[in-house]
């Protein structure tokens, strides 16, 4: 299903998807999520198994039979950016292609093959040699590796070619020598569930991202002379020759399908550190990573590695120690929680009741690691208070949390998991973790996510209320009405809640509630809101009635009507939700409390109920409309204009039934479905996204050139709303336009109105996938076109849209 913006239509239909919503929580709260780039780790596992600069051969179009060396220019998913060999740094004949389709092949396959290899006719006059020019252009270089030009893996990311049963080699956490294969359990997003081999159950199994420099390819340790055994732990579970069976077993299963070493093509290099034994430091506690505390250098192994211990005077105390490297999560130097006003939790033992480094190092005759040791000991990556994340709980490391961001100190975040007791602290995680996502990882990788307890209200829209069950207190003096609901406004003249103020606006649960609202859900709201500022009440009932409708975008599109021109409004956007579908609206809300009368007898009218439902009158007994006693049509006669009624009382006529009177032109309500696409991000900030309408799948990158940057410049695109008769905006396709090439494109934009914008189509190499994912602020900013043409434009690009899904998205 397209993952988009659309008018209202009762042809749309989606089930209703898991109550929590990013984007829904992030505009309700107000909050900030965390930017995408500051992940530098799920960054890199987005990207392309192909690199820029890599060489392949290419089939020559202009020359059938024949091929050509190219250069990858830049990468996105399967699809690969390429420049033929002997254009230089000339851009305008880069094309792109797709690796699941054309047709690629490694450096040398021509040779093999008896093909032949000749320049395009544009450039085959450059040089007097090719031969020799291709042996200086492929001197150096690196080929794309065969097994991902075709079979199984061809095609696949980097992260994607780890699957379920593959096999690598894991560190041991205590010791840089000692190494034991693993089976991967789960590849979630590039995040491995791990399994030691010879193990058969989950209760041992360790969670990694494949990045991390713990993991190696199968032989590894054997290749540098490093011990292959269990873990210590682990070791008494079974026998020694039950453990190399195992072993051995899976050595044997992992070459007939060994793990492609590109998985390790991005591992960081380790830089040398500058650690002695003895020497003491900080760092989060790698046993609960709640506080800081002091550790000392106990084991230098080599220029890598070295081993840290926390610090522990009690007699009885059990060595925790860990592995570290110079760019290791977490460690700190001496004085940093002092310099950053964040407590130092006190070795166990230590006798003070405050702790003090300078006394410390002195009675125990040691020295402190010097700031030289900790390079980027300060970096905070763009991460700020108050931003949002998800992030695993380091107590069950198989649940990921919403996450906020309570306080960032240099490289560390303070970060309070959502969904979790209150009792459970806030955790410390390192700028660098491999255990932190932007919002909407999960999502994107179908893992669930754990939501907060309880949604997050903005303080502003609280409102009194007072629910049907309670006795209704006595009005609420001038005197006590909450501030942040009655601003002073500068126009008010008057008393504290002055013009823009009102007092309480009743439910009236027992009138007669006409044929949109659901009599059960009227009886289940709050028997009044308020008192408070106009609008914010006014909203809040707005909001309760459209919930309340048998269907609510119809109650949404109908309180579009309501205004009058000697009003004084003011513009709110309501929501409404529907079969999994979000409908959004402007509705003018009065900000007078002297028009609230007269506003709420017009949205009763235009709803066809008793005028007193929703009042700032209270009806104790018999309504004085008597609508209890009145016929069902009664109140299709307001102001003695006849109005035919809708299909009355039921839930499933459609949204669409219209009156047969003419009526004015209504403004446009989109409908935003629950997100059912995947959001990528790239490199350098750039967004992707693959969507698919009913399994056929599109996909295409924001790239830095003009070429592509038309394709994705929002990950929520916005249709284009186009009044246009049936016969106008009908077509019929004869081809697909999945498989329309950028020449196809170019004569369809001719047919058009717009053909004097076909250049531009041909200029940017758009073809029939990229015309697809075409939208109107892509088409402004990146066509530079004014906003009349760009809404002609883009009038029929959403003709060839309504097309597609119509005959081929089945």
């Amino acid at each position: 299903m397209f993952d988009g913006t659309f008018f209202l239509s009762d042809a749309d239909s989606m089930e209703e998807e898991a109550d929590f919503n990013w984007e829904e929580y992030l505009e309700e709260t107000g909050a900030t999520a965390a930017p995408h780039t500051a992940f530098k780790h799920v960054d890199i596992s987005l990207q392309s198994s192909f690199q820029p600069g890599m060489k392949l051969e290419v089939a020559n179009k202009s020359r059938p039979d024949t091929y050509w060396v190219a250069t990858i220019v830049t990468t996105c998913s399967q699809l690969l950016l390429l420049r033929f060999s002997g254009y230089g740094d000339d851009r305008k004949a880069d094309f792109w292609c797709d690796v699941m389709t054309a047709e690629l092949h490694p450096v040398g396959w021509c040779t093999q093959n008896n093909k032949t290899l000749q320049p395009p006719e544009a450039i085959k006059e450059k040089y007097s040699d090719w031969t020799d020019f291709l042996i200086q252009d492929l001197t150096g270089s690196r080929t794309a590796p065969a097994n991902l030009l075709e079979g199984a893996l061809r095609g696949k990311n980097t992260v994607d070619l780890i699957v379920e049963g593959s096999v690598m080699e894991v560190r041991d956490l205590t010791d840089p020598y000692l190494y034991w294969a693993a089976r991967v359990a789960q590849n979630i997003g590039g995040r491995l569930r791990l399994r030691h081999v010879g193990l058969q159950d989950d209760a041992h199994d360790t969670w990694l991202f494949y990045l991390d420099v713990r993991l190696r390819p199968l032989g590894w340790a054997q290749e540098n002379r490093l011990s292959l055994e269990p873990p210590a732990e682990l070791r008494g579970l079974k026998s020694a020759l039950e453990w190399q069976e195992a072993l051995e077993a899976v050595r044997s299963e992992a070459q007939q399908n060994p793990l492609p070493l590109e998985v390790f093509k991005d591992h960081a290099d380790l830089t040398k550190h500058s650690f002695r034994t003895g020497m003491k430091l900080e760092m989060v506690s790698p046993s609960e990573p709640f506080h800081i505390c002091p550790v000392s250098v106990t084991q230098v192994y080599n220029e890598h590695y070295f081993q840290v211990t926390v610090d522990d005077l009690t007699p009885e105390a059990t060595p925790l120690s860990l592995v570290c490297h110079s760019e290791s999560p977490g460690i700190l130097p001496v004085q940093w929680c002092l310099k950053n006003g964040i407590g130092l939790e006190r070795p166990r033992g230590y006798q003070s009741q405050d702790f003090d480094w300078a006394d410390y190092l002195k009675q125990s005759w040691t020295e402190a690691a010097p700031d030289a040791c900790f390079p980027n000991a300060w970096q905070s990556r763009g991460f700020a208070k108050d931003m949002w994340l998800e992030a695993v709980n380091p107590v069950r490391p198989t649940e990921v949390c919403v996450a906020q961001i309570t306080q960032v100190r240099g490289r560390l975040l303070w970060l309070r998991l959502e969904g979790l007791p209150k009792s459970v602290p806030e955790c410390i995680v390192d700028v660098e973790s491999m255990d932190i996502f932007p919002v909407g990882w999960c999502e994107t990788n179908a893992y669930l996510l754990t939501p907060p307890l309880k949604p997050v209200c903005q303080q502003q829209k609280k409102i009194a209320v007072v629910q049907p069950e309670k006795q209704l207190a006595p009005p609420q003096p001038v005197e006590t009405i909450p501030l942040d609901l009655c601003e002073p406004v500068a126009m008010d003249t008057g008393s504290a809640n002055g013009r823009y103020c009102c007092s309480r606006i009743y439910v009236n649960h027992r009138c007669f509630s006409g044929p949109y609202l659901n009599k059960g859900r009227i009886a289940e709201l709050p028997q009044a809101v308020g008192p408070g500022k106009c609008t914010l009440v006014l909203k809040e009932v707005l909001s309760m009635l459209i919930n309340a409708a048998y269907k609510p975008g119809r109650v949404l599109r109908e309180l579009q009507d309501v205004e009058e021109q000697h009003w004084d409004c003011h513009e709110e956007t309501l929501k409404a939700k529907y079969k999994g579908k979000t409908y959004r609206s402007s509705i003018r809300i009065v900000r007078l409390a002297e028009q609230i009368p007269d506003f709420c007898r017009k949205v009763c009218v235009k709803l066809q109920c008793c005028p007193n439902l929703f009042s700032p009158v209270q009806v104790t007994g018999q309504c004085p409309e008597s609508c209890s006693m009145q016929t069902k049509t009664k109140y299709t006669y307001y102001y003695g204009k006849k109005k035919k009624l809708s299909k009355p009382f039921g839930g499933e006529e459609s949204l669409e039934a219209k009156p047969t009177r003419r009526r004015k032109k209504r403004k446009a309500i989109f409908v935003q479905k629950k997100r059912r696409s995947s959001v990528l991000w790239l490199p350098g900030g750039r967004v992707a996204q693959i969507w698919s309408v009913n399994g056929v799948r599109l996909s295409y990158p924001v790239n830095k050139g003009p070429v592509w940057r038309l394709i994705f410049m929002a990950m929520c695109p916005v249709a284009l709303q186009v009044e246009c008769s049936e016969a106008e905006c009908r077509l019929v396709l004869e081809r697909n336009p999945l498989e329309w090439s950028v020449e196809d494109v170019v004569t369809f934009i001719t047919s058009t109105d717009c053909a004097a914008l076909a250049n531009i189509f041909q200029e940017q190499d758009i073809d029939g996938q990229a015309l697809l994912l075409l939208t109107l602020p892509t088409v402004q900013e990146c066509m530079e076109l004014k906003l009349g043409p760009a809404i002609k434009l883009c009038h029929q690009i959403e003709r060839v849209k309504v097309a597609f899904y119509a005959q081929y998205a089945n």
